[in-house]
């Protein structure tokens, strides 16, 4: 009977709607910092032809892999998607950034060696050596409010609750039960550490500077926001009822 594969390493997943301008410039950068990852491109059905793209890349090199999506369903929902790809293909991590380069991949090392003492590796704003540049005052006010609001009612400790740049132990992932995940969208960030923390996962942050994007749109808006919140004190009720988390 031959011997079980070893577990795959790493997944990165990039979530993409409309991206396709930056994604061919993305992935080369990817590969120049983490050469042994492997990325998944979770497409939304982006009208600009961003899924397609992807497809050209992943027939090009093996080591990118697409997954299409009926339309735009919520940046939480495509990380779910991302994590049970992970899960089904027995990785070790999985990483999840952002497509536009506000995530940029010189930090990929540091999240992934910060894996050797932790569960959850993020990417920080908000610790010494983080930044983030070119926001308003008001982007800046709401994203810190945001953080303390999530560290009061969730009991999280970590300084930057709100980023996507994380990376993840797939095994700790699979003792959630995912299904019960309730956002859709941003708060997803929160509702997801709540959970990591809740089964006894080690975060962990390092420090990143955050470039506000330079090409394609944000997706950003007033609705995702008042969302977080609501999402985030219901999480607080559900913390002190003690509803579980778990499979």
């Amino acid at each position: 009977m031959p011997a079980p594969s070893p577990p795959r390493r790493l997944l990165i997943t990039v979530c993409t709607y409309n991206e396709r301008e930056n994604l061919s410039l993305l992935i080369p950068e990817i590969f120049a910092f983490l050469p042994d990852g492997e990325v998944l491109v979770i497409d939304d059905n982006s009208p600009d032809g961003t899924g397609q793209l992807a497809e050209e890349i992943a027939a090009q090199d093996s080591r990118v892999q697409v997954q299409h999506r009926t339309g735009k369903l919520g940046l939480g929902t495509a990380i779910l998607a991302g994590f049970r790809f992970a899960m089904d293909a027995d990785y070790e991590f999985v990483l999840n950034m952002d497509a536009d380069f506000s995530h940029h991949p010189r930090y990929l090392p540091a999240l992934v060696a910060l894996m050797d003492r932790c569960d959850v590796a993020i990417g920080s704003r908000y610790v010494p050596g983080g930044a983030a540049v070119g926001w308003p005052l008001t982007r800046r006010l709401m994203s810190r409010s945001i953080n303390l609001y999530a560290r009061c009612l969730l009991g999280l400790r970590t300084h930057d609750n709100s980023g996507a740049y994380r990376c993840y132990r797939v095994s700790k992932l699979k003792e959630l039960d995912l299904n019960l995940v309730r956002a859709r969208g941003y708060a997803f960030q929160e509702e997801i550490l709540y959970r990591c923390l809740r089964v006894g996962c080690r975060l962990e942050e390092t420090p990143i500077v955050f470039e506000d994007r330079q090409r394609g749109t944000s997706k950003v808006s007033y609705y995702e926001i008042i969302t977080a919140l609501w999402v985030i004190f219901v999480l607080s009720i559900d913390n002190l009822r003690g509803v579980a988390v778990r499979r």
